[in-house]
């Protein structure tokens, strides 16, 4: 057996309606790395705010070990979903500032890196965080520089996408300590069969993801998914490509059956519905953010498509975090 002093003690917060996903891809691995090796190389607390119960986004209640601040382990991993703030209380910011102050390793799962910058903690840190929750997370924090990747380790701040990107997370960490081998042996107990780095990207390429390969396509989507606070017109995009309007109209409606206008708005009202959502940014901020002129361009807009205008769409949202 391995003495304590050799036993790597890992602490979990969990934030109500955190992502399961993310929680076990990262826990998982460190069970069976104990298993393979034949010894206690990890042990593992898991917390929350006031030490009761904690429900996950998937309606999954965990029991937790202690109130958070029980203790202080030398490795703490914030996992969020998409509602970080219902754990961002003044305590809870105070004992993660208390933490860094006192050397602990931070590290946050899928949005947990919003509680880590609400506390102050990310000045000059390279961020990762779920893609989704990217372009708010922008808005908020502007000054932190965030990254496509999979995962980031910056000092003493580690995080990382969520979801199975956890699991990459805790190999790459398995075999800085204990050598690729056990890194190997691990990812293949879950069938996982390459180890991707902290430099592969969250999102499929665009081809894939759209199922297209036409270039000009493409390439006129990433401009579009560029300049969403300020559309570029149909002209400007025909010409960036090479082609005429009327050109692009055809190819879009063969590669993804639907003008340039009609795709290029979809992008701007999904964009507003996440900033919605995820901020509590004014909706004339959020139409600023994603193109439209004012409050009424964008409620006409967005609840021909989804339904019902931005202001209920929030107030729902928000109905729904504190219930």
């Amino acid at each position: 057996m391995t003495d304590d002093a050799e036993t790597q003690v890992i602490g979990f917060l969990l934030v109500p309606g955190f992502s399961a996903m993310a929680f076990f891809s990262a826990l998982e691995p460190l069970r069976v790395a104990n298993r393979l090796s034949g010894r206690p190389l990890y042990r593992w607390r898991v917390y929350s705010e006031d030490g009761e119960a904690v429900e996950a986004s998937n309606g999954m209640r965990i029991v937790v070990d202690a109130v958070f601040g029980a203790d202080s382990p030398p490795t703490l991993i914030v996992c969020a979903g998409f509602e970080p703030a219902r754990s961002e209380s003044r305590r809870t910011l105070a004992i993660l500032r208390q933490l860094a102050r006192a050397g602990v390793v931070l590290g946050a799962l899928d949005t947990g890196a919003h509680v880590l910058a609400k506390a102050g903690l990310l000045t000059g840190v390279r961020v990762s965080l779920h893609w989704e929750a990217e372009p708010a997370f922008r808005e908020e924090f502007p000054g932190i520089e965030v990254t496509e990747e999979l995962f980031e380790v910056d000092g003493r701040i580690f995080t990382c996408a969520g979801g199975t990107a956890a699991l990459d997370l805790m190999l790459d960490a398995i075999g800085r300590r204990h050598g690729p081998a056990l890194a190997a042996a691990v990812s293949e107990q879950f069938i996982h069969d390459r180890i991707r780095s902290s430099h592969d990207h969250q999102r499929m390429e665009l081809s894939a993801r759209l199922k297209v390969t036409n270039a000009k396509v493409l390439s006129v989507v990433r401009l579009m998914e560029r300049n969403l606070e300020q559309p570029l017109g149909p002209e400007a995009l025909a010409r960036q490509v090479g082609v005429t309007p009327r050109q692009l109209e055809r190819l879009f409606a063969a590669e993804l059956g639907v003008s340039p206008q009609r795709y290029y708005r979809e992008l701007r009202l999904t964009r507003a519905r996440h900033l919605l959502r995820q901020t509590d940014m004014p909706v004339i901020d959020v139409a600023m953010a994603t193109g439209f002129s004012s409050v009424s361009a964008l409620s006409r807009r967005y609840a021909a498509h989804f339904g019902e205008p931005p202001s209920r769409d929030r107030r729902e949202d928000v109905a729904s975090a504190v219930s």
